[in-house]
């Protein structure tokens, strides 16, 4: 079985100044990489905001109650829950999905994780590829 990929992605995007609460998420996911690409709806954006407002911290929301909410087929936001579970910024529980660590703070938080991982593999990669090609420090 192949190892689970997992594509983090930031990026550093200025912050607007006296938007409202919708802009501000906007600025939030595009900072994240989310609903880039040809997500030209913005479907993924707005699934998360769906379960924003369910209170992430409560039950988890079924993709069909997602789907309907939205108005689009539950295929559809299954395609985008796949992406944002790969992104690591929802998971999926009993058919239920969540934001990951039940808030956006634990959810940048739980991703600053995951990215440190990521680099502390590749130090010690890099480590020794360059004892392989003869590189010291």
């Amino acid at each position: 079985m192949a190892p689970m990929a997992r594509e983090i992605t930031f990026r550093q995007i200025e912050r607007p100044r006296g938007k409202g609460e919708y802009e501000d998420l906007h600025w939030f996911f595009n900072s994240l990489g989310i609903g880039e690409g040809r997500d030209v709806d913005q479907i993924a954006k707005k699934v998360l905001v769906v379960l924003l407002e369910h209170h992430p911290s409560e039950e988890g929301l079924s993709v069909e109650r997602i789907a309907r909410t939205l108005g689009i087929s539950t295929a559809r936001v299954n395609h985008h829950i796949r992406k944002l579970i790969d992104a690591g910024v929802v998971y999926r529980h009993k058919r239920l999905i969540y934001i990951r660590g039940n808030s956006l703070l634990s959810m940048v938080q739980e991703i600053r994780k995951d990215a440190l991982r990521v680099l502390d593999d590749l130090e010690v990669a890099a480590a020794e590829l360059d004892s392989r090609f003869g590189i010291t420090e």
